[in-house]
């Protein structure tokens, strides 16, 4: 067999060959999209730090469930996103349903002959709601299921908020329907705070967090199988290190390592080494500085603080460090926490999740970068 094109994925969104580490999620939802009963994975909402694979995943479940038979309708969260929706699902449906223009019979006269007079109706008063509406009750007698998929959920935008609350009054009606959404955890927090959609806080999620190694392990194997390659298998455990459990950075290595020797039928430790390399750079601007500019001084000020420590931290020492009260400390590890930059480990244990973040902000400390300030009162807002 000759070998094929890269079939590693970092572009953004593209769905990966081997979705690794979400088998229980895709499996749960698969069965929800093909059970005859309502499941509560119909309404998920996904949260994980950039490079997760949220968008992957929502592109992967809503492929899934069109081929169970369901109409998809993918979404960003962005103003114009109802109308976005609306349109989509109109296409979408064009083969299925009957959204003529209303007709309506103006006059009927029999002079000489039969003449019939026909006009365009009035358009009655309509919302997106109710329009919605329409659709599905054309959908609902074929058994047609509707899916919406947002993706970068924005708590604070109107119609972001506008569309959950329909969505709630969709479900109590008994429709088909099914909400998938993704976004960063702080945003997720924001939006179930929302009293407007409170519901929300009753659906189900998932958080998208690192993938175990062997995960790792297999999807390298299987990927490159898919390109008719092999992976030396003692390269396996310095490539899956070298990744850290983060999806994006799984294909970003991958996908580097394969172009070093494109034409070998075995991807090795070098292929894997060079690939690693080249991936952290891409790592640094298109993931760290991002997330490194929308920490708080407070957080940074905790994350400086778990440098003094060869491997994780024990908050106790860090309140000490630190020299704040533990409740101002837990509320920094919490927001930390929810941007995916640092995980529990144990009780009362906390250590770097965002693979090479550790050394990225060191780097910053001693260039002199990473100018701290005292950790005060601060709002829980991660944008200030």
């Amino acid at each position: 067999m000759s070998i094929e094109e890269n079939p590693f994925t970092p572009s953004f969104g593209e769905i990966p060959v081997y979705l690794a580490g979400r088998r229980e999620i895709i499996d749960a939802c698969s069965r929800a999209f093909l059970s005859e009963r309502r499941r509560p994975e119909l309404t998920t909402l996904f949260s994980g730090a950039r490079g997760t694979g949220k968008t992957a995943l929502l592109s992967h479940l809503a492929d899934l469930a069109e081929e169970s038979g369901w109409i998809s309708v993918n979404i960003t969260a962005l103003p114009g996103m109802l109308g976005d929706a609306e349109i989509q699902l109109r296409r979408n449906t064009a083969h299925l349903i009957d959204l003529e223009s209303n007709l309506s019979i103006a006059s009927v006269g029999i002079p000489d002959v039969i003449s019939l007079s026909i006009s365009e109706g009035e358009a009655p008063r309509s919302n997106w709601r109710s329009r919605m509406d329409d659709i599905f009750d054309q959908l609902s007698p074929q058994g047609i299921g509707v899916l919406f998929t947002v993706d970068e959920v924005d708590p604070t935008l109107d119609e972001m908020v506008h569309l959950a609350a329909v969505y709630q009054h969709f479900v109590r009606e008994g429709r088909k329907v099914a909400l998938l959404m993704a976004g960063l955890p702080h945003n997720i927090s924001s939006l179930l705070n929302n009293k407007t959609v409170s519901f929300l806080r009753r659906s189900n999620r998932m958080v998208l967090d690192r993938i175990p190694d062997s995960e790792v392990s297999a999807a390298l194997v299987r990927t490159a199988q898919a390109g008719n390659r092999s992976v030396d298998a003692t390269a396996l455990a310095a490539a899956a290190e070298s990744i850290g459990g983060f999806p994006f950075m799984l294909q970003l290595v991958g996908y580097y390592a394969w172009d070093e020797n494109p034409k070998s039928e075995v991807l090795g430790a070098s292929d894997f080494a060079r690939g690693a390399a080249i991936a952290q750079q891409e790592m640094t601007y298109r993931i760290l500085d991002a997330t490194f500019a929308e920490l708080s001084p407070g957080d940074l000020r905790f994350v400086a603080a778990m440098l003094e420590d060869e491997g994780d931290s024990r908050i106790a020492d860090l309140i000490e460090r630190l020299g704040r009260s533990s409740s101002l400390v837990a509320q920094y590890r919490k927001r930390l926490i929810d941007a995916g930059v640092i995980g529990k480990r144990a009780r009362g244990v906390v250590g770097f999740d965002l693979p090479y973040f550790r050394n990225y902000l060191q780097e910053k400390l001693d260039d002199g970068e990473l100018l701290l300030e005292p950790v005060g009162e601060r709002s829980s807002s991660f944008n200030e």
